[in-house]
């Protein structure tokens, strides 16, 4: 059959490209719309073969695979079921296209593939994705030269820059601006959320160093300062994280478009973080900002954690899942670079030289620990509160029947 796509230049060449490549990105270059594409073509290319759409988790298949795949398949006029359970779409009279998660590279057994596309790469850990392209490779078997594809967004020096290093995919570069079909306020939406460094990474789609130096590497002791404390009756927002002999509370007041860290306290399990909370605000309005095990009950508590809470008349938001440790830190440091988040130095001392201490690690990811009440264990309270409330958000829009962010 005959297909009739509109694609953007840098979509094209990834399209048409017959050997391993990579599409690399920024947010809304179409990335995953045409790896989307890519991965139909190849379906009806090889109708006696699955071929598969591998994305880093269950929920981001649900995301973006469970969106795109229709929409461009009715688009082509191209009957299909949608088995969302077993998490495939079958394209009548063509068979079937997979989608797997990469977040257990031990679960990718058990199939065949005539064609693979790996879409955002980066998000998962240099050495996981590693394990994660070995056990493609291995699927990718049904036809001679079975080609692995992969488009995402970078995310410093990570496996897609290794990968492009190495020769073993073919480099294909697209900067958001290129996208001519974006909305008119889409990059300006960009550029009044991110930094300027992880603008070249999200918008120009550059290989970046997103982890050189400290972990807050926008924070200043002096440019960041504030002598504000809360108020009796004013609402108090607390970053939670829950470590069994070291819980810690970071203490916030919202003032216009600024957050400010009034106060800081440790807390041997969460009963402890309730008489803390009731002696300290007696008066104040509390919502409180857990990490997601507070849904375990990992304390001594005969309750879970948030139940507790709940329990004492607390506020609680707290997500199902924590959010990637990538998008806490990048949303306090653009909260701290457009001077949007202080602290009280005096009055939170440990929290402010954990601000200081923290650095990335060999792997790239922030610097962990040991013990109850750590440096990490500080940041960490108050990025779940930052992320939850004030977390950064690619910007969306829709063209058509296509959704794209």
């Amino acid at each position: 059959m005959k297909l009739d796509f509109k694609l953007l230049p840098h979509q094209k060449t990834f399209v048409m490209s017959n050997v391993n490549s990579m599409l690399v990105g920024g947010y809304g270059s179409g990335k995953s719309q045409a790896g989307t594409i890519k991965t139909i073509i190849k379906k009806l290319q090889y109708p006696k073969y699955k071929v598969a759409y591998y994305l880093p988790t269950y929920p981001l298949i649900k995301d973006i695979a469970f969106d795109k795949f229709p929409a461009t398949l009715s688009e082509l006029g191209l009957k299909y079921k949608l088995n969302k359970s077993e998490k495939e779409i079958h394209i009548e009279n063509y068979g079937t296209i997979i989608f797997r998660s990469m977040d257990n590279p031990d679960t990718i057994i058990g199939y065949e593939t005539a064609y693979s596309l790996i879409d955002e790469a980066d998000i998962l850990p240099t050495d996981k994705m590693d394990k994660v392209y070995n056990k493609i490779l291995g699927r990718n078997r049904s036809v001679d030269n079975a080609n692995v594809d992969a488009v995402s967004t970078p995310e410093g020096f990570k496996w897609l820059y290794e990968q492009s290093q190495k020769g073993n995919f073919a480099l294909i570069r697209a900067k958001t601006k290129d996208n001519k079909f974006l909305p008119e306020d889409y990059i300006k939406q960009l550029e009044k959320q991110y930094p300027e460094q992880l603008l070249r990474a999200y918008m120009d789609g550059e290989f970046v160093n997103l982890t050189s130096g400290n972990v807050y590497s926008y924070f200043s002791r002096d440019k960041h300062d504030s002598d504000v404390v809360q108020e009796d009756n004013e609402p108090l927002y607390i970053g939670q994280d829950f470590n069994i002999g070291g819980c810690i509370s970071t203490v916030h007041v919202i003032r216009g478009t600024k957050v400010i860290r009034v106060d800081e306290f440790e807390s041997h399990d969460t009963r402890g973080i309730i008489e803390n909370i009731q002696t300290k605000y007696p008066n104040n309005r509390i919502i409180i900002y857990p990490d997601a095990s507070g849904n375990q009950g990992h304390t001594n508590a005969t309750k879970s954690d948030i139940a507790l809470l709940e329990g004492a008349g607390f506020e609680v938001d707290a997500p199902k899942a924590n959010p990637r440790v990538m998008d806490r830190i990048n949303t306090a440091n653009n909260m701290f670079e457009k001077e949007q988040y202080f602290i009280n130095t005096k009055r939170c001392p440990k929290g402010t030289k954990a601000l200081e201490q923290q650095s990335w690690n060999e792997k790239g990811e922030p610097e962990k620990f040991s013990g109850p009440a750590t440096v990490d264990d500080y940041n960490d309270s108050f990025t779940y509160f930052l992320n939850r409330k004030y977390g950064l958000t690619k910007p969306r829009f829709t063209i058509g029947e296509h959704h794209f962010g």
